[in-house]
């Protein structure tokens, strides 16, 4: 039986996934609503096919506030709840301090012989074993590799696809205590994975370097793009999309992640390069690259502000319409997210913004109350300003053509190049980045 600490954005989907795989799960959550909607078989937090995978998952899985349970009824804890960055941006082990806690004191209660805890929350290197097995150690009165083990086991997956994410991981990364306890680890990756990944096994301070160091390594090629994306704005003929797909052909480079847009957002590509940063700086290391770029994002979103507010003056209107809220599609989450960066400086320069995303405008409305308007379709959009700036690649968004057309003329900006312009008719003036950009 296999219990996960946790029951958040990744850990519901975590414990449902084991529990569809076969495996008896223990859910663990000090939120009493995300323990009774498990155990009334409802989905506690919004993803693609949690719900179902829930009802599927039948009896094999159920949750609780006990953490007695999850020592005494398990061999193996997953530990996944948050680690929020600090001001020096390193990640908090507050919450994870409080979990083992709790249940390396259920544990020196118990008559079992061994338990693995496994760490999938992102941490500063150098946590686990300067702080966590420590912690372990003076409440459970039990040495490592003898009454307990710790790996730690980052997930790389992505909200609004974290089921399939999980199930076919490019990467499965194990840092083990003991080669034992990786074993068990992989034995189970193995039974659970529907392709068949990578399983890199190493350290625990190894693991915790590359989880930070592979989320840094992504914001530079997504910035890299972006850069292409900027000249090719300036430049006649230049198209961002066959440069990047060409560029991509290269399996030195490969295509994934390495597409003009906005800047990157969301809850962990902008702490993990900065927590990268200030881990190396503890060491005495610049890391010059991460550095420049956390800088490139920040001005890639300028620009795009800069790009904007002309174009109202141009057309004597006060209205910008946002479609796209979240940092990314299939996600109700505003974290980071470079739409709602955009609206705030909108706002600062008094024009009125008029949003719609199909799942974060509940928390749009939560962060920014009545100083914007929000729709509840794309058509409200297009009816009520006739500029129209389209921030996440929706599939939603791909049906816009002429007919969604109100105001003439309309300037639509599409900063993923999800439209076809050939659609939109005379009466848009279709500007995308990546594209020479030319207002008419």
């Amino acid at each position: 039986m296999i219990s996960v600490i946790g029951l958040g954005k990744l850990g519901a989907c975590t414990a449902t996934c084991f529990a569809v795989k076969g495996y008896k799960v223990i859910g663990v959550d000090i939120n009493e609503k995300f323990v009774r909607a498990i155990n009334d078989k409802k989905a506690p937090i919004e993803e693609p096919g949690l719900q179902e995978m829930i009802l599927k998952a039948g009896s094999n899985l159920r949750a609780t506030q006990d953490y007695g349970e999850a020592i005494n009824k398990s061999d193996i804890t997953f530990l996944i709840v948050p680690t929020p960055s600090q001001p020096d941006s390193n990640f908090s082990d507050k919450y994870l301090l409080d979990a083992i806690d709790k249940l390396a004191l259920e544990l020196k209660k118990s008559n079992k012989e061994y338990h693995l805890f496994v760490v999938v929350s992102t941490v500063t290197p150098g946590t686990i074993e300067s702080s966590l097995i420590p912690a372990i150690e003076l409440k459970s009165k039990r040495k490592l590799n003898e009454g307990f083990g710790v790996c730690y086991n980052p997930e790389f997956i992505a909200l609004g696809s974290v089921i399939h994410d999980f199930l076919n991981p490019d990467l499965v990364l194990i840092g083990e205590s003991s080669k034992a306890d990786g074993d068990k680890l992989e034995a189970i990756y193995r039974s659970v994975c529907e392709n068949s990944p990578k399983i890199a096994r190493m350290s625990i301070i190894s693991a915790e370097i590359t989880k930070i160091s592979l989320n840094s390594f992504i914001t530079m090629k997504i910035s890299f793009a972006n850069t292409i994306s900027n000249l090719c704005e300036e430049i006649p003929n230049a198209n961002v999309d066959d440069i990047t797909r060409a560029l991509g052909a290269d399996k030195r480079i490969s295509p994934y992640y390495l597409k003009g847009g906005l800047s990157f957002g969301g809850p962990c590509f902008p702490r993990d390069n900065r927590a990268f940063c200030s881990f190396a700086a503890k060491y005495g290391m610049d890391a010059f690259l991460a550095k420049a770029t956390d800088r490139a994002n920040e001005d890639h979103l300028k620009r795009v502000v800069n790009r904007i507010l002309p174009i109202v003056k141009k057309n004597n209107s006060n209205n910008v319409a946002v479609l796209g809220l979240a940092y990314k599609p299939n996600t109700p989450v505003i974290e980071e997210s470079p739409a709602i960066k955009i609206i705030e400086e909108l706002i600062k320069n008094g024009i009125n913004v008029i949003a719609y995303d199909p799942l974060a405008i509940d928390n749009c409305r939560s962060l920014f109350g009545n100083k914007v308007q929000y729709a509840s379709s794309i058509k409200e959009c297009f009816a009520n300003s006739s500029i129209c700036l389209i921030t996440t690649p929706d599939n939603e968004f791909k049906s816009i053509d002429s007919s969604y057309i109100k105001n003439i003329p309309t300037v639509i900006i599409d900063c993923w190049r999800v439209l076809d312009k050939e659609r939109l008719g005379a009466n848009v003036n279709y500007l995308a980045l990546g594209s020479f950009w030319h207002l008419e």
